[in-house]
């Protein structure tokens, strides 16, 4: 019987498992914040980039 409690409070005690929940948590709040900036600056990029594409354009036309 003390057999069975003391493996019982090892497993209790065990933490291999939270240890790998909370990397995943810090990957997927990574994960977001990397989102979050790719739409953010996205939007903005590509404002920029058709800017210079229409004056590209109208400097080259004749």
């Amino acid at each position: 019987m003390l057999k069975l409690l003391a493996l019982k409070d090892a497993y209790l005690k065990n933490e291999d498992g939270a240890t790998a929940i909370e990397y995943g948590l810090i990957a997927a709040g990574i994960s977001v914040a990397i989102v979050a900036i790719v739409f953010t600056v996205g939007t903005d990029l590509t404002a920029s980039f058709t800017t210079v594409s229409t004056k590209l354009q109208s400097a080259g036309a004749p």
